[in-house]
């Protein structure tokens, strides 16, 4: 009995030399398998979504689908970078050609939409496109690790599957957050600067941003953010600059208000301070707004409110909420500590503005 043991415990040995790699990529296989389906429900979700929030919103006169399906493959060729110099430029341009020929498309395919409807609907295809394209990403991982049998693809795949589809997850709940016209986490600069511009004259600077002027602590302060209540993230740093030229010398401070990725075991809705422009994108506009402070000598402080992914881009929870009046007192602190009365400083209100009006 114990020579049969033996001897079915090393064929066991053996075979699993043999085939326990090929076994284990398979359930590999299966596993991203199920995510990949799961992927596929979702952006078709987001794309029905988009299809019926158009033809109600945006009232075409016309069937829609081929349109729909061509922005959901649009892309932008990143500028040649062997040469990094003026790169911030040609990034700049591109983004904003772009920004212009994405803007018509969806005018076209929703001409009764007024302007921040017509915003909000943008915001609604960027989410399907995003879905559609890490569906494809996926898909062509999943195909090639399987058509060429490479373990270490596959491995790769089916590590990443939990983060991806957390990021799928809350793209989608992005959309309905945008079909919606509901706040999102991420605009809660752009909250905390509209309540700080509040029954304030108001003006528009530069592309899609508006600016109040204000008092606090004895200080000037010029309030700024993206217009809304369309979703919208203008470009502040083109109006960071502007209104700097403007003041010619008396800016003493810029404090950035934006939403932060947190750390696990990071409760939602804390706050920090830090030094620096506190804006994401793909850096054009913190740049802009690096290099005109650095020129002036203007200190740039930041205050961010913590969230996750997820809460960042689908509606605004209590909690972030309600850290809008704890985000005003730091401002005011650090006015405080670090301005003299009679002081001018900016005070900019980074993020989406989707729901958030002046």
């Amino acid at each position: 009995m114990g020579q049969v043991l033996q001897i079915l415990l090393t064929a066991f040995f053996i075979g699993f030399i043999f085939f326990g790699q090929k076994l284990q990529m398979r359930m590999f296989l299966m596993e991203i398998d199920r995510g990949l389906k799961r992927l596929d429900f979702i952006r078709i979700q987001a794309r029905d979504l988009t299809l019926k929030t158009v033809k109600e919103q945006g009232k075409p006169t016309a069937d829609i689908t081929p349109q729909i399906n061509t922005l959901m493959e649009q892309f932008i060729i990143a500028p040649v970078d062997m040469d990094p110099s003026g790169i911030v430029r040609k990034f700049d341009h591109l983004l904003d050609v772009h920004d212009v020929k994405f803007k018509d498309d969806v005018r076209a395919i929703a001409p009764g939409a007024s302007e921040p409807t017509l915003n909000n609907l943008g915001n609604l295809v960027e989410a399907s496109w995003a879905l559609n394209t890490i569906y494809r990403i996926v898909r062509h991982f999943y195909l090639l690790g399987r058509r060429t049998s490479s373990f270490f693809i596959i491995l790769q795949l089916q590590a990443l599957m939990p983060m991806v589809m957390q990021e799928a997850e809350a793209y989608m709940g992005a959309a309905r957050a945008f079909a919606e016209g509901q706040p999102i986490g991420d605009g809660i600069g752009a909250l905390v600067a509209s309540r700080l511009m509040k029954d304030k004259v108001q003006r528009k600077v530069e592309k899609d941003v508006i600016v109040a002027e204000t008092t606090m602590e004895d200080r000037r302060v010029i309030a700024l953010k993206a217009e809304g209540p369309g979703g919208n993230v203008g470009k502040p740093g083109d109006a960071i600059r502007s209104i700097i030229e403007e003041n010619q010398g008396k800016v003493s401070m810029v404090v950035m208000i934006d939403a932060a990725l947190k750390f696990e075991g990071e409760n939602s809705g804390d706050i920090s301070e830090g030094i620096g422009a506190a804006i994401g994108g793909i850096g054009t506009e913190r740049f802009k707004i690096e290099e005109e402070a650095t020129k002036q000598r203007i200190p740039v402080y930041a205050v961010i409110v913590k969230e996750s992914i997820l809460e960042a881009i689908t509606p605004m929870k209590k909690e972030i909420l309600d850290a809008g009046e704890k985000v005003i007192e730091r401002i005011k602190r650090l006015i405080i500590e670090r301005t003299k009365p009679g002081d001018t400083v900016i005070v900019a209100g980074i993020g989406n503005t989707i729901g958030i009006g002046q």
